[in-house]
């Protein structure tokens, strides 16, 4: 289990999603989990989450 747990709401916001991720993903501390809850994006937000999931196994996504 992951010492921190890094919980981020995704609803339509594709502009600052990246930028967001990128933050996360290169924190020093890297026992961590990345947990992105996606409540219906209708913008491109799934597909850059699923991008980062691809790449880097401690992030993972709920979707409604």
């Amino acid at each position: 289990m992951a010492k921190v747990s890094i919980i981020i709401p995704t609803y339509n916001v594709e502009m600052y999603l990246v930028e967001c991720m990128e933050s996360v993903v290169n924190q020093t501390l890297k026992d961590i989990e990345i947990i992105c809850v996606d409540d219906g994006s209708t913008d491109s937000s799934p597909q850059i989450i699923q991008e980062y999931m691809d790449k880097d196994s401690r992030v993972k996504v709920i979707t409604k």
